[in-house]
C-alpha cells in the first residue's frame, strides 16, 4: 500500500511527537544517550518531513492544524520540564530582577558577597556567576518586563513559547501573501530545536528572532518604518542580526533609519549612568569564550579574538551585500545566509544562536542551513562528557559531522545549480 504525502506526513509527525516526548523525560540529563538518541530520531524525522514538504506544492489545511496541534502537544512536554541548573534563563531572572530592585546588570556581579542577598533559588545557580550580564539592552528589559509580571524562570519560558507561536503567525500570513505552500509553516514548527532550546531550556534568540521576522515581512510590504524600528529591536536583543544592516539599504527612508536609531538609543537610555555605551561581559565572551568554533580556532591562531570576531561580522556584511543586489527584496535567503556566514566564523555557535535562522529557511537554496539546525544536534554530548570531566569542547567527529554535512550538501546544491545552468545554455544554443 503506498502512502499519501499527506499520511507520510501524519507518519512523520507521529514519529516526532513520540520521539520528543521520550526525549522530555530525560531533559534533566542533556546530552546523555536517552535524550540525544530521541533528539537525533526527531531530527532525521523532521528532514524527512520536509523532503514530503518540496514533493507537492500544498498540502489539505487539516494536514497544517493536526500539525500545529502535535507540536503544541511536544511545546508542552518540554514548558512543564525544569530547565538545567546552570541554564542561561536564570541568569536572564537575575537581570531582570536586579533591574527591578534598582542595580544594573552591567556592573552588578552575581559572586559579589554584597549581592548574596538579592538571590533567589533559581538564581543561586546561574553560570559564570563572576562576570555580569552580556546581553544587549532589548534583552535587558524583556527580562524586566516579563520578572515584573511574574518573577520566575517559567514565567520566561512562557514568554518565550508565545514569542515562537507569534512567528508561526507571521509566516503563516507571509506564506498566504506570497502564494507559498501555507505547509511551510510546518518546517518551522516542527523544528526539534524549539522544543529544546525555546519551550525547554528558554533562550531569548526567540524573541530576536520574531522580531527579526516581523521586519522582514514589514519590509516585504514596504511598510519602511516598522521594518527599520523592529530591525533595530531585533538588534538589541542580540548583536548577530547587525550584518543584515546592507539588506535595508535605500529600501527604507533616511528618516525610517534616524528612527530606528532613536528607538535603539531610548532603550539604552536606563543603563547610561556612567556616560558611555555599556556592554557587560561581552568582551570577556569574544576573549575567552569558545564552543563548536572549528574556523575561529584556525584564525585565532594568526589572529587576536577581536580581531577574529570582527572577520566574522564582515563576513555577514559582505554576503549580505552580495544578497542585496542578487535577490528580491521579500527574499528570506538573503536574511539567513549572512547569519550563517558570520556565525560559521564565530567563538560560540550554540545550537539555539541557529534559532534565528528557523523562520527564513523554506527555500533549497537554504537546505545546507536547514541541514545544520540538524545535525547540529550532536553537540549536546559535550554537556554529557562535561559531568564524566572532560574539557569543555567538542569532540573532532562530531564538528567532521555536524560541518562536514552541511559541507556536503552546499557542494551538491552548488554543483546542481551549476549543471542546471549548463542544460538552459545548451537549450538556448
Amino acid at each position: 500500500m503506498t502512502l499519501t504525502p499527506s499520511r507520510r506526513v501524519y507518519l512523520l509527525g507521529g514519529v516526532l511527537l513520540v520521539a520528543l516526548t521520550v526525549g522530555s523525560r530525560h531533559f534533566s540529563r542533556p546530552g546523555e544517550p536517552s535524550f540525544i538518541i530521541p533528539l537525533a530520531v526527531a531530527g532525521i524525522a523532521y528532514l524527512l518531513a520536509i523532503r514530503e514538504f518540496f514533493s507537492v506544492p500544498s498540502f489539505p489545511t487539516r494536514v497544517i492544524v493536526i500539525g500545529l496541534a502535535l507540536a503544541a502537544v511536544w511545546h508542552l512536554l518540554f514548558l512543564l520540564q525544569p530547565p538545567g541548573s546552570d541554564d542561561d534563563i536564570h541568569r536572564y531572572v537575575w537581570d531582570g530582577r536586579v533591574q527591578r530592585l534598582g542595580y544594573d546588570p552591567y556592573t552588578a556581579v552575581p559572586s559579589d558577597p554584597a549581592l548574596a542577598r538579592l538571590h533567589t533559588p533559581e538564581t543561586r545557580t546561574l553560570n559564570h556567576p563572576d562576570l555580569p550580564s552580556p546581553y544587549p539592552a532589548g534583552a535587558e528589559l524583556f527580562f524586566r518586563a516579563v520578572t515584573a509580571i511574574h518573577e520566575s524562570a517559567f514565567a520566561l519560558k512562557v514568554a518565550f513559547v508565545i514569542c515562537d507561536w507569534a512567528i508561526v503567525l507571521v509566516l503563516l500570513a507571509a506564506l498566504r501573501r506570497f502564494g507559498l505552500g501555507e505547509h511551510w509553516v510546518l518546517a518551522y514548527a516542527w523544528h526539534p530545536l524549539l522544543a529544546t532550546e525555546v519551550a525547554g531550556s528558554g533562550h531569548v534568540d526567540i524573541v530576536g528572532g520574531l522580531l527579526l521576522l516581523i521586519s522582514a515581512a514589514a519590509l516585504a510590504r514596504r511598510w519602511r518604518a516598522v521594518a527599520a524600528v523592529a530591525f533595530a529591536l531585533a538588534v538589541s536583543v542580540k548583536v548577530l542580526p547587525i550584518v543584515l544592516l546592507p539588506l535595508y539599504w535605500k529600501r527604507v527612508r533616511i528618516r525610517d533609519g534616524a528612527l530606528a536609531a532613536c528607538a535603539l538609543a531610548l532603550l539604552y537610555i536606563p543603563f547610561l549612568g556612567r556616560g558611555r555605551i555599556p556592554i557587560g561581559s561581552l568582551g570577556t565572551y569574544v576573549q575567552h569564550f569558545r564552543f563548536n568554533d572549528p574556523v575561529f580556532a584556525v584564525l585565532e591562531r594568526v589572529a587576536s579574538p577581536r580581531l577574529v570576531a570582527g572577520f566574522a561580522v564582515l563576513v555577514g556584511f559582505l554576503v549580505a551585500i552580495w544578497l542585496r543586489n542578487r535577490s528580491p527584496q521579500c527574499s528570506s535567503v538573503a536574511f539567513a545566509w549572512p547569519m550563517a556566514a558570520s556565525l560559521l566564523f564565530a567563538p560560540v555557535v550554540y545550537p539555539w544562536y541557529l534559532l534565528w535562522m528557523l523562520p527564513f529557511l523554506q527555500f533549497a537554496s537554504t537546505l545546507p542551513l536547514l541541514l545544520w539546525t540538524v545535525s547540529i544536534i550532536p553537540t549536546y554530548y559535550v554537556w554529557h562528557l562535561r559531568t564524566l570531566g572532560h574539557p569543555w569542547s567538542v569532540p573532532g567527529w562530531i564538528l567532521l559531522l555536524e560541518y562536514g554535512s552541511v559541507a556536503v550538501s552546499a557542494a551538491m546544491l552548488a554543483w546542481w545549480r551549476l549543471r542546471r545552468r549548463t542544460r538552459s545554455r545548451c537549450s538556448a544554443d
